[in-house]
């Protein structure tokens, strides 16, 4: 009887799932077979088995949140076409149309851009003009930007072979690349939050770190030519890489989503856009949320990296620069989600350290590759 209370959760779960929640879980299944004897050829075996566990984690956050199917669904058929357009070949990336003005990967990386910046317009004008329109267009462009950045990763990786199957890899080796990665998480994880609490009055904060981080994109781009697919560096050409990268921008994204978060917590609690903020219950509820996320996903990377960092560099932790202010970010996070737990940290307290906790990630993140130099130095300004 108690192995039948213990399982009734779970099979509570999978009874509440439709035809339609199978059928997804069955294309992503199919998907991923396709895509491993399409493109096998030019992945190792730690890139096969990602592909293959994809699978059943996309179907789980499918089940979860409905939007990620129709994402997931117009992703294949943009990257897929533009696979498509090359032909196998990178010179055709300025003789199609759709490649050159859309779907080559600087194209929709200028595309994401582009709608991130109006965004981010359309939904302050909503906040300031009362306007549920405003905010309405504000997330379709914001949607819309995600499509177009996801699309220009995709598309980058496969160009990335294009060039030379010894010049391919996971587009998250440099400065360039994972300022997209970062945009694409913070608007993904605020997107899932605008819809999970109906309201879309946190978007023009959030709107406006991600706007940041793409206005330097677009900065470093012109500045250093870095929308160039490059080689790995010798230390970069590690399984490693493809795991603890995505798990360290998780974090780093959530965690700018909590500060800007604060950001509104903080002018509603000083009497600021009282009407047109969320309750400051929601606000609290959605710093916490995504510090915790971000916290357990930073700590995943930074046990990824120490691992790493004993295969290439012979021990776990050298107090190299930015493996420093790593842990300064978790420490600070830490601290932050412990004071939380067990001494009931709310409020403007909990706001301001937030916030501050954004200018050390920050640091840590950037600051590190402008000012310091250390075995990390593999995206250096």
């Amino acid at each position: 009887m108690e192995m039948t209370q213990d399982y009734t959760p779970y099979q509570g779960f999978f009874k509440r799932l439709s035809v339609l929640d199978w059928l997804y879980a069955v294309a992503l299944s199919m998907s991923s077979l396709f895509a491993l004897s399409r493109f096998g050829a030019y992945m190792d075996v730690y890139e096969k088995g990602i592909l293959l566990c994809a699978a059943p984690a996309f179907a789980w956050l499918g089940w979860h949140w409905k939007s990620m199917r129709w994402l997931l669904a117009l992703l294949a058929i943009s990257a897929l076409f533009a696979i498509h357009l090359y032909g196998g070949s990178l010179d055709m990336a300025n003789q199609k149309f759709f490649l050159k003005y859309l779907l080559s990967s600087q194209s929709a990386i200028l595309w994401m851009s582009t709608l991130f910046f109006l965004s981010t317009l359309f939904y302050w004008g909503g906040l300031i003009a009362r306007s549920d329109f405003g905010s309405s267009v504000g997330s379709i462009l914001c949607w819309a930007a995600v499509i177009m950045g996801l699309t220009g990763m995709l598309v980058r990786w496969y160009e990335s072979y294009l060039i030379g199957a010894d010049i391919g890899h996971i587009p998250v080796s440099n400065l360039y690349e994972v300022f997209i990665l970062f945009s694409m998480i913070t608007a993904l994880f605020y997107l899932y939050y605008e819809q999970q609490y109906a309201t879309r009055q946190l978007g023009p904060f959030v709107l406006i770190v991600i706007s940041a981080a793409v206005g330097f994109l677009l900065w470093y781009t012109v500045r250093r030519d870095a929308s160039e697919i490059q080689p790995l560096v010798p230390a970069l050409q590690s399984w490693w890489m493809k795991i603890h990268v995505p798990a360290n921008f998780i974090g780093y994204g959530t965690f700018a989503l909590a500060s800007m978060v604060a950001v509104a917590y903080l002018l509603k609690s000083k009497g600021y856009l009282q009407d047109r903020l969320p309750s400051l219950e929601v606000l609290d509820d959605v710093m916490y949320k995504a510090i915790a996320v971000g916290f357990a996903f930073f700590t995943i990377a930074t046990i990824l990296g120490a691992l790493w960092a004993a295969e290439a560099w012979g021990g776990y932790w050298s107090w190299d620069p930015k493996e420093t202010w790593a842990l300064i970010v978790w420490l600070n996070y830490a601290a932050w989600l412990h004071m939380r737990l067990m001494k009931g940290l709310r409020g403007q307290m909990a706001a301001w350290w937030a916030l501050i906790g954004l200018l050390v990630t920050t640091f840590a993140f950037l600051g590190v590759n402008m000012f310091l130099s250390g075995l990390h130095s593999y995206g250096a300004l």
